[in-house]
């Protein structure tokens, strides 16, 4: 079995410009929720291979200056894929001028759009958005309720399934068999399947064998490549109380 721990970011990445994983113009999923569980050292890595013209599908854009909010800074990014933007003024800046493409989505459907491309569905109908600007320029259809109630009409969105995966994990083992810490679970499971490519950031890498199979939550024959890296674990919003 190929060798899948990798000693940094640099070289999880470094031969991917040229196999041509890693391109202008592609598309790339990104795990986490807010700046938890976000593959952060993987993103700077991505920064720096220079690619342009990316489709990020994620959450969220990360924070000006953390995240996703790097590639921001630097125009690498062409369009963003996500649900929430709120804590990033340069997202902000980019779409108001046209600078930035944005498909915003509510939260549930963009995880399942990825969970769709993970599992080979094309397309999918979800009631959500129905009568707004989301299902604006999408098929629509009508159908009775799942549970025999009355029959409403439902918006067919299509699956997800990116070039380049980062994603980040609590926990790894050498076959790539990986552990989510809490809130971490939201995205990166999912985005775990939806690519061609995947490469885990990870806080710890244990011997072959050390996890049960019952606390696996991402089979390794869905990763590429591990990295352990040291997180900064950044707050979004610190909020404290008086007294």
């Amino acid at each position: 079995m190929a060798n899948k721990i990798f000693p940094n970011t640099v070289s999880a990445m470094a031969d991917l410009r040229e196999s041509g994983i890693i391109h202008d113009g592609m598309m790339c999923m990104v795990g986490g929720f807010g700046l938890c569980g976000i593959p952060e050292q993987l993103i700077i890595a991505l920064r720096d291979s220079g690619v342009k013209g990316i489709t990020c599908v994620s959450n969220n854009a990360g924070v000006d200056d953390w995240g996703l909010g790097l590639l921001l800074q630097t125009k690498q990014i062409k369009k963003m894929i996500s649900s929430y933007v709120g804590e990033n003024d340069e997202f902000a800046r980019q779409y108001l001028n046209n600078e930035l493409e944005v498909e915003f989505n509510p939260q549930g459907t963009l995880a399942e759009r990825v969970r769709a491309g993970g599992a080979g569905i094309p397309a999918f109908f979800t009631a959500t958005g129905v009568g707004t600007i989301v299902a604006d320029g999408k098929e629509i259809r009508t159908f009775a309720a799942p549970n025999g109630g009355q029959s409403r009409e439902y918006i067919m969105e299509t699956g997800l399934f990116g070039d380049l995966a980062l994603i980040k994990a609590a926990k790894a083992d050498e076959h790539g068999n990986l552990v989510y810490n809490m809130t971490a679970r939201n995205f990166n499971p999912d985005m775990a399947t939806a690519a061609k490519f995947v490469i885990a950031e990870v806080d710890e890498i244990v011997p072959a064998g050390s996890l049960h199979p019952d606390e696996i939550h991402t089979p390794g024959n869905y990763i590429d490549r591990v990295v352990m890296t040291k997180s900064e674990k950044r707050i979004e919003q610190r909020t404290v109380s008086e007294g």
